[in-house]
């Protein structure tokens, strides 16, 4: 028995219910990998030698937990005391070669822990009180734990053929699990195997492909995930826009940046740059509670800001030009590439919300702070910048500062020293003129109103020549600057207030924003 992992009150009162009712039940699968990796963990596998449905009801009473019953599944859960503990009866499994979907049988312990997807995961600790905490390990998942691999119980072949989805659950662990001191990799017959089975992968749903994704991309190190779905031949399947990045051209001897390494360094850069900021309290995440925008400290990893950040070159190779002054130039790629976020988002049944126009946001003004390093940083820019980038500033200039990349360090040092530069800048123009999630002092409503129109094309001009005096600093922010301008734009146009229309009070307005929270710019 490992000290102290069976401590929690839960593991005796199953055993005990389990013991009364005469069935086995162990605990199975990542609760037991993480404990020997000490990993925290608060998800707990039971698989039951019977009816795991009728143990969890039965340990349902005696804690006092309600249950919640997956019938399809054969499965149950139930939460006490901070756990989330899901029941399975014991099972075996054979798959038809056109369905990653198993015919289920009953089945024991061992056959169990067969048709787990790796070694490591297939490790089980006895709840019996003969043999209580004791580890059942029949095919060295605690010696591949220590050796820091990821290997089949079965022939990896059966294993990535009967359920391809675990081909990607390989990469998502080697990714997951490696730490600086102590990297997780594939073993090399498995990842061979995975190069020979990757076109079955098509047979899973696109839903089931992006979870893993997900899971991936907000690791510590991303890339790693990445680089191991290319190697595999997986990544042309799932994202080739991707591997499209991929390779050098030279032309008179002047070749441009690898564009993929450089997406995958600009990953890992954003996912440590996000720790750093996380740790720090300096990221907010915005949302609507009751019609008032309010905010609360980020805690976790934003997937969002992991896509923008891996999708935020998508449109290079469309834009790949080669000029004799200039050499390589990828002119409007970031254009192109927000253009293609959404039927992207479509294909991977990624949400077609607020989220996805985060990501398409993001990749679209991924140049302007960079921009503003190189360029006479002027006061108008930055108030543009801070009303087009809105309450994703902050994700904004994290991408953009993790997008600096170069193999010469000394260059590097001084891009993020002319980026802080600009950080401050901005910083000053945003105490100053609180453009960040800005709204026109004046409506639609109110213009109609004051000169006594209805909808045309003269309430945009009008909309248009205010925000634009305001971010080039022509007028105040303010709603008295505003409509002074605003009547004496609409003046040279020919149009007078309507009679008895005098400046007034700033109309009251509603705020917008989107289906998850996010206000809308």
């Amino acid at each position: 028995m490992v000290e102290g992992v069976l401590e929690h009150p839960i593991f005796r009162i199953v055993s005990d219910t389990a013991g009364r009712s005469g069935v086995r039940a162990f605990v199975i699968g990542g609760y037991v990998r993480d404990c020997f990796l000490g990993r925290p963990s608060k998800d707990i596998d039971i698989v039951v030698e019977g009816s795991g449905i009728e143990l969890a009801q039965k340990v349902g009473e005696a804690v006092h937990s309600q249950v919640s019953v997956f019938r399809n599944f054969g499965t149950a859960m139930l939460r006490y005391h901070g756990m989330e503990i899901e029941f399975v009866g014991a099972r075996k499994e054979s798959y038809r070669r056109n369905s990653r979907k198993p015919i289920v049988e009953d089945g024991t312990l061992e056959d169990d822990q067969l048709r787990r997807d790796f070694t490591i995961n297939a490790m089980a600790f006895s709840l019996q009180k003969e043999d209580y905490g004791e580890l059942v390990d029949p095919f060295g998942g605690i010696r591949d734990l220590d050796m820091g691999i990821i290997r089949t119980p079965l022939d990896p072949d059966t294993t990535y053929s009967d359920d391809p989805l675990r081909m990607i659950r390989a990469i998502r662990f080697a990714t997951r699990l490696s730490t600086p001191d102590r990297p997780f990799t594939i073993v090399p017959e498995s990842l061979e195997s995975i190069r020979r089975n990757r076109e079955r992968i098509s047979i899973l749903s696109m839903e089931r492909i992006v979870e893993e994704l997900n899971k991936i991309l907000v690791c510590d190190h991303p890339s790693t995930g990445f680089r191991l779905l290319d190697e595999t031949g997986l990544l042309e399947y799932i994202l080739p826009q991707l591997t499209r990045l991929k390779g050098v051209e030279t032309v008179e001897g002047k070749g441009h940046k690898e564009n993929f390494s450089h997406t995958l360094e600009v990953l890992d850069n954003t996912a440590a740059f996000e720790k750093e900021a996380i740790a720090a309290g300096k990221l907010k995440d915005y949302y609507f509670e009751d019609g008032t925008e309010t905010s609360r400290t980020r805690t976790e990893p934003d997937l969002w800001l992991r896509w923008a950040a891996l999708l935020h070159d998508i449109g290079k190779p469309a834009t790949k030009r080669y000029d004799p002054q200039a050499g390589w130039t990828f002119h409007g790629h970031e254009t192109v590439g927000a253009r293609m976020i959404p039927k992207l988002f479509q294909r991977l049944k990624l949400p077609l919300n607020e989220k996805m126009k985060y990501v398409q946001k993001l990749v679209s003004l991924h140049l302007r702070p960079i921009a503003l390093v190189t360029d006479e940083v002027t006061d108008s820019a930055v108030r543009r910048l801070l009303f087009d980038a809105g309450n994703d500033l902050d994700d904004l200039m994290l991408l953009c500062n993790a997008d600096i990349t170069s193999k010469n360090p000394r260059k590097v040092e001084r891009l993020r020293h002319n980026f802080e530069l600009v950080r401050r800048k901005m910083d000053e123009v945003e105490e100053k003129d609180a453009l960040r999630n800005w709204k026109n002092p004046v409506t639609g409503e109110y213009i109609m109103e004051t000169f006594g129109i209805g909808p045309g094309r003269e309430i945009g001009i009008l909309k248009e020549a205010v925000k634009n005096a305001i971010l080039d600093g022509v007028i105040e922010n303010d709603f008295r600057s505003a409509d002074a301008y605003m009547r004496k734009q609409a003046a040279a146009m020919g149009l007078h207030p309507a009679p008895g229309c005098h400046p007034d009070e700033e109309p009251e307005r509603q705020p917008s924003y989107g289906s998850d929270g996010r206000a809308s710019v």
